[in-house]
């Protein structure tokens, strides 16, 4: 790890928790249409990485198009209409999704060693909301982004990664991915030859499954912090 000179974070699920706020926007529409007893939130989950896995498939679309399709998706497995104001829940709740206790501090304390760049699933301008909640408007700010609409892709394709060791002129084992998603990040990365690190938040299915291992776990950014001396 002394090779390490940036680390790429994940976002939604590693940074901010995402989860909280799927189930959040989730329960708000099935108030809105009357749907009793929906399914446990881990199989509400678990049909969220579906129908996202699904809606990403193909050709590029903006992500506000992915989760039109997916909140599109809940109401034809639940079985209730969904009219078009009501397509673009989940994206107009992104705003609201809550940061991990520990981001904004563990950001910062890694800030002060290494490069910090965010890649994500997600358009440039649904990131402005979560990127003030990441604490580091004091300390620089990111030192790069790589998104969805910028690649013209979706992780777990290895775009996302390719750009970033390019912004950042870095071989694989200069930069290190901390991720929750061992489908989304750590196997593809893991794939690459850059070095990984699990940031285990113990989330319900969300993020989808693959067999992967990292180079490190850890249950947060601040035991990461930790870890690396920061």
């Amino acid at each position: 790890m002394n090779d390490i000179q940036a680390i790429a974070f994940d976002c939604f699920g590693t940074l901010i928790d995402w989860e909280a706020g799927i189930l959040d926007a989730l329960a708000a529409l099935f108030e809105r249409h009357r749907v009793t007893n929906p399914p446990p939130a881990a199989d509400l989950l678990r049909l969220y990485a579906e129908l996202e896995a699904k809606a990403e498939a193909g050709p590029y679309r903006p992500y506000k198009e992915v989760l039109e399709d997916v909140a599109a998706g809940f109401a034809q497995k639940l079985g209730f209409p969904l009219p078009a104001m009501d397509r673009g829940i989940l994206a107009d709740s992104i705003r609201h999704w809550p940061a991990f206790p520990d981001t904004a501090q563990g950001l910062r304390r890694l800030k002060t060693r290494y490069r910090l760049v965010v890649v994500s699933n997600i358009d440039d301008d649904l990131f402005q909301a979560p990127r003030q909640k990441l604490g580091l408007s004091t300390v620089g700010g990111l030192d790069e982004l790589v998104t969805a609409e910028q690649v013209r892709s979706y992780k777990p394709a290895r775009a996302h990664f390719d750009e970033a060791l390019a912004r950042l002129n870095l071989e694989p084992d200069q930069l290190l991915v901390a991720a929750c998603s061992l489908y989304h990040d750590i196997a593809p990365a893991g794939a690459l030859g850059i070095p990984t690190c699990h940031v285990d938040r113990h989330q319900l299915g969300a993020s989808g499954h693959a067999d992967a291992t990292p180079t490190m776990a850890v249950r947060s950014v601040a035991e990461l912090a930790d870890a690396l001396g920061c």
